[in-house]
Order: structure tokens, then C-alpha cells, then sequence
């Protein structure tokens, strides 16, 4: 499998991958290392993430699914199956895989965290 597929808008989504350690994202080219899974679990606090709904979200988004609030999930199967757009994947190869200074994360795992924070804060579909 070359890690490409097709999202729902028929654009071409790049899959997510952990090997040795290490979070690579797929790209045209092949696997791109994006960082340590350690770091990016130490960076969104911790292997296990639970699904929480504000008071603002809840008031914003009256419609809003909120039924998967309390599932505790695993991090690291999150971060695993996160699938990604080619402007996100561009954004990732433009960015060093190497922190700055006394920085923890570099800028590409810093970006991919982002991500990863958006999608756990969002809940699970």
C-alpha cells in the first residue's frame, strides 16, 4: 500500500504511520518523518486523551454530537490513524524535522501536533 486514499471530497488523503518510534506521514515521494511518538504524546499530555465538551461548544453548536463525551481514547491509535490533505502534507515537508534551540518540538512535529489536539478535541466520528 503507498499510504494514499481517497476522503470523501475525492482528494487525495495521506495516511499516518509509527514505526520504530517515529511518526511518518506519507507523501508522493514516500514516508516523511514527521518526529518522536513520545514527544507528541508528552505534548498533548499523556498517552490517554478524554473527550470533553465545553460549556461555549455545547451554546455555539446546539446540534452538535456530543455522545462519545467521557470515551477515554489511546493517543498514540489517534495520532496512528490520522489521515491528511496534500497542502497539510506540503505544509509538513516545507517545515524542519529538527527543533529550534531549546525548543521540545521541532516546527513539522509541532505542526502534526496541532493536528492531532484538533482532532482529539473534536471527539471521535
Amino acid at each position: 500500500m503507498d499510504g494514499r486514499g481517497r476522503g470523501a471530497d475525492g482528494g487525495v488523503r495521506y495516511s499516518t504511520h509509527v514505526e520504530d518510534g517515529d511518526i511518518y506521514v506519507q507523501t508522493e515521494d514516500g514516508p516523511l518523518r514527521v518526529g518522536a511518538v513520545a514527544t507528541a504524546i508528552e505534548a498533548v499530555g499523556g498517552p490517554a486523551w478524554t473527550i470533553d465538551y465545553s460549556d461555549w461548544k455545547r451554546e455555539h453548536y446546539p446540534n452538535l454530537d456530543t455522545s462519545d463525551e467521557g470515551l477515554v481514547v489511546d493517543v498514540r491509535d489517534m495520532l496512528a490513524a490520522m489521515e491528511h490533505d496534500g497542502a497539510f502534507v506540503a505544509s509538513l515537508r516545507a517545515l524542519p524535522d529538527r527543533p529550534r534551540d531549546e525548543d521540545a518540538l521541532s516546527p513539522r512535529l509541532g505542526l502534526f501536533v496541532g493536528k492531532l489536539l484538533e482532532n482529539l478535541q473534536s471527539g471521535v466520528e
